[in-house]
């Protein structure tokens, strides 16, 4: 399935179909594998296809540690000899001793009853760990703080989130403009894109906020380069550190989505959003104010049924 919101690693053999490609860890052996993957990855300078690779292990991370080279390169839609390449880039003799790293710092398998669950219950699961996962990525709120106080100094906050992350972009504007003066959704692509972005600077916006979930609209990767041109700091919540959109942002805070399905979820990115605004309101003195002044004038008219 390659429909707007579907995901980009579906092709070619499943994990576990293979020879080597059955991997007995549980979910949490899944997500330890993911935070480990994500650091290795961290401070290497990688090729786009290369980031595509990076990106396919940590969305399968409770696999990687026991797929061959040749399932890998399928997976990640690449050729087997990039895969060699890849391990290269990571310091390895090649992916052989890369394997053999991974199955060394992976967890223990964890007892449960997989084989029981049926397509629906997988998914459910896998959206399961990964909000495990972000949970162990907030272990360190550096980042989310920093996002928040970004968000509260800039007068328009503009906020992009473009075909499967509208949603998303959608919903941490609709809950932002409750605290913050002048939120901004650039809901729309087309060419009234950076027309929207230059009304912002011109209006006194410092940071732009991004959502940014595959498959990845070129539009988006156009608007941030744009963006940080005219001399916006960029924030993004992305599915992956490796996403295209990576090199356009100043600051990005990764969110898995889930793949078990023909549409990909997206519960660790709204999460993540609802955890941005947190810090906003953090950040803003007169959010509090703000919100208890909403809640009257909501009591007055009658707003809510409940």
């Amino acid at each position: 399935m390659s429909g707007d919101g579907g995901g980009e690693d579906r092709g070619g053999t499943a994990a576990g179909t293979g020879t080597e490609g059955a991997s007995p860890a549980g979910p949490g052996a899944a997500t330890g594998t993911a935070a480990r993957l994500q650091k290795l990855f961290e401070g290497h300078r990688l090729t786009p296809t290369q980031r595509r690779i990076a990106h396919c292990m940590v969305r399968r991370a409770g696999d990687a540690p026991f797929l061959s080279s040749v399932e890998l390169a399928e997976l990640a839609g690449v050729s087997q000899p990039s895969v060699t390449r890849f391990a290269v880039a990571l310091g390895f003799d090649g992916y052989p001793a890369l394997r053999k790293h991974l199955r060394e710092v992976a967890p223990a398998p964890a007892a449960r009853g997989a084989d029981t669950y049926n397509e629906y219950q997988q998914a459910v699961q896998a959206e399961i760990d990964n909000l495990r996962h972000l949970a162990a990525v907030l272990a360190d709120p550096g980042p989310v703080v920093r996002a928040g106080r970004l968000f509260a100094a800039s007068r328009p906050l503009p906020v992009l989130g473009l075909r499967a992350a509208s949603a998303q972009a959608a919903g941490f504007a609709y809950f932002a403009r409750k605290v913050h003066p002048d939120v901004r959704l650039l809901d729309e692509g087309g060419t009234m894109l950076t027309d929207r972005v230059d009304a912002a600077v011109r209006a006194g916006a410092s940071t732009l906020l991004c959502f940014a979930l595959p498959r990845h609209p070129r539009e988006v990767v156009d608007a941030l380069e744009y963006a940080r041109a005219a001399g916006l700091t960029v924030v993004t919540v992305a599915d992956s550190a490796f996403a295209p959109v990576a090199r356009h942002t100043d600051l990005l805070l990764p969110a898995a989505v889930g793949t078990g399905l023909a549409f990909d979820t997206a519960c660790a990115p709204m999460l993540l959003g609802r955890v941005l605004l947190e810090a906003m309101c953090d950040a803003l003195p007169d959010a509090q104010a703000r919100l208890e002044e909403f809640d009257a004038k909501a009591a007055e008219r009658g707003l809510f049924v409940e």
